[in-house]
């Protein structure tokens, strides 16, 4: 099930990024009392309650050269698009501004819900600042303060009420389904036909000309598919599809719906750092995994060039240390139909179950093998391994005192599970909890 998407917009210096922080929970847009700074990673996943959801913080996205009402502008449109819901943020010392009134335009042209949010509410003497705010025409303003966290659960409850209802479409277990994601103009789409054997997708030599969403099913070797790709001509006159940081909202919403995620990098151009952003979505979801090094052909090689182009993305991708590389070229469809295999085995490794008495065996030899650590004379004892859940596998571990698992040993066990049972292209997740 797609969890659904939440915007955060407003005029420059209003807070968003702080509200964004607070949301998540931790510090991942740069803060600074300074207009347009925010720089840095804009896109998490959040929750509340019960509710799982996207977040976007907008005044990340940096638009270039544009004037700054244009800016402004462009960024709204990137939450109309994208947003299942909007938070627009307003600064209650400042009152009303135009600026809010030329973002208030903005939004009327949308029919997403819109939550009206007054921030900078630090103390409920200054409740009364508010009351102005209902001239902009969505409804009761609800007065928070980022700086103190005061207000964001009536926020949020307000959000979380304007959600679209699940889609709970019917979802054939036999399927495998599959996204391409990767940084714009790498040559996903041109994948996707290679793929195909035919021109499903519009391509063009323009980055970030794919736009909306396309599955298409497709049927190899008596396995079924769905291939998750962004793709589509861009609509006429949108221009953000350029900046790169787009691409990641793009590839959040093919990465929410896939088993096995393909991260294409481009063979002649190298790893950027941008790749590693994408690539860091995919693994906190918990997807299969695997990089597709694309262009391959065009690519002046030695017998070592793979090997070197091996070695980086060991380097640069340690987090992701499990995932299959393979060459490819989407041009001349050389070792394009391979990737079927390897789509097939993850998925097979994403879902798989182990029975509980092979698992404690295995446990137990790597305990025998390298025994828990102690800390102050206290030291870790491992008393039962279970398989709670798959896609990815995640395990827990029961012990006697949770604190003494050593982020180390932990890799130790997690090496010797992968050791035992493969799992390549998934990640494992081992849970620490105290034997009751």
């Amino acid at each position: 099930m797609t969890k659904p998407t939440v915007a955060i917009v407003g005029r420059p210096n209003v807070g968003k990024s702080t509200i964004f922080n607070r949301i998540v929970g931790e510090r991942i847009s740069i803060v600074e009392d300074v207009s347009g700074v925010t720089r840095d990673r804009i896109y998490s996943s959040a929750d509340w309650l019960a509710h799982e959801f996207n977040l976007i913080d907008t005044g990340g996205i940096d638009i270039g050269d544009e004037p700054f009402l244009e800016q402004i502008r462009l960024q709204a449109e990137i939450a109309i698009d994208e947003a299942d819901v909007i938070i627009f943020l307003t600064n209650g010392r400042d009152g009303v501004t135009d600026a809010d009134e030329q973002v208030a335009k903005m939004l009327y042209k949308t029919k997403k819900p819109v939550v009206l949010a007054v921030n900078k509410i630090d103390n409920p003497d200054m409740r009364d600042m508010i009351y102005d705010f209902y001239a902009l025409g969505f409804g009761d303003p609800h007065p928070i303060s980022g700086s103190h966290g005061i207000g964001l659960g009536d926020l949020l409850d307000a959000v979380a009420a304007s959600f679209p209802e699940p889609n709970e479409e019917e979802e054939d277990d036999d399927v495998i389904r599959f996204s391409l994601i990767g940084r714009p103009n790498v040559g996903k789409s041109s994948l996707v036909n290679a793929l195909l054997g035919e021109e499903r997708v519009i391509v063009s030599d323009v980055a970030g000309t794919t736009r909306d969403a396309i599955d298409t099913s497709y049927e190899y070797e008596g396995q079924k598919y769905k291939i998750i790709d962004t793709a589509g001509m861009r609509k006429k006159g949108k221009v953000y599809e350029s900046t790169e940081k787009y691409s990641v909202l793009r590839a959040l919403k093919a990465i929410d719906r896939s088993d096995v995620v393909l991260i294409v990098l481009n063979g002649e151009e190298g790893l950027r750092e941008q790749d590693k952003r994408i690539a860091g979505y995919a693994e906190e979801a918990g997807k299969g995994v695997m990089f597709v090094v694309n262009k391959w052909d065009a690519v002046e090689k030695d017998e070592k060039t793979m090997n070197r182009f091996n070695e980086d993305i060991r380097k640069e991708f340690q987090f992701l240390d499990y995932a299959p590389v393979a060459y490819v070229s989407a041009k001349t469809k050389q070792r394009v139909r391979s990737l079927f295999d390897t789509i097939k085995l993850i998925s097979e490794n994403h879902a798989l179950r182990i029975q509980s008495s092979v698992l404690n065996e295995v446990i137990e030899d790597a305990v025998a093998r390298n025994p828990a650590p102690s800390d102050k004379g206290r030291r870790l004892r491992l008393y039962y391994v279970t398989q709670v859940a798959v896609k990815p596998p995640v395990f827990v571990v029961f012990v006697n005192e949770p604190e003494l698992m050593h982020f180390s040993y932990e890799r130790f066990l997690q090496n010797r599970l992968r050791e035992a049972f493969g799992f390549e292209g998934t990640p494992i997740r081992l849970i620490t909890r105290a034997r009751s």
